[in-house]
């Protein structure tokens, strides 16, 4: 297995997690906090899915798919269309409300898709390419790659746990 191989079969686990994440909930349950500054399934999903479709879009050098395939409009949250949800304070979480758990695998099918056009047949020689000199050391492709996908794994984890949460305050 090569590099890219590997990057593809580990984004390539996101999809069915984030399916797995919001499968067969409601707009109530999808966007109930389960404590007060609580993050809720909803924003746990929307905000990997942004996290990775800017992150990949920026090493690209493509357009997010956010705006790109009309997402920002379809989910019409009152945030700033560049909002990827990174610093959130409480009233910036609860202002992110889905209407379905359609509209959240759909946006993240189309980041996943990208992704994975992305990652297919990168080299080593790419991974090993400088993308952000604003750290020390510099981060490589590679690097922000795998930090991306620790991020989506870590969020995606949180949303299922905060899903069993949920289900359980209502049984």
């Amino acid at each position: 297995m090569n590099q890219s191989d590997l990057l593809v079969d580990a984004f390539g686990r996101l999809p069915s997690a984030v399916r797995r994440a919001v499968n067969n909930l409601d707009a109530g349950t999808l966007n109930h906090r389960p404590y007060p500054d609580g993050n809720s399934v909803s924003w746990l999903i929307w905000h990997l899915s942004r996290v990775e479709d800017y992150q990949v879009a920026e090493v690209a050098g493509q357009e997010q798919v956010w705006t790109a395939n009309g997402w920002a409009e379809r989910v019409g949250l009152p945030l700033a269309v560049e909002d990827t949800g990174y610093g959130h304070t409480s009233e910036q979480v609860a202002q992110v409300q889905v209407e379905s758990a359609e509209l959240l695998v759909g946006y993240y099918g189309d980041v996943h898709s990208r992704t994975a056009a992305f990652v297919s047949g990168l080299s080593g020689e790419d991974l090993e390419q400088i993308v952000d000199r604003a750290w020390d050391p510099p981060v490589t492709l590679g690097v922000r790659l795998v930090s991306t996908l620790a991020d989506c794994l870590e969020h995606v984890g949180q949303a299922a746990y905060v899903r069993g949460m949920v289900l359980a305050q209502a049984a």
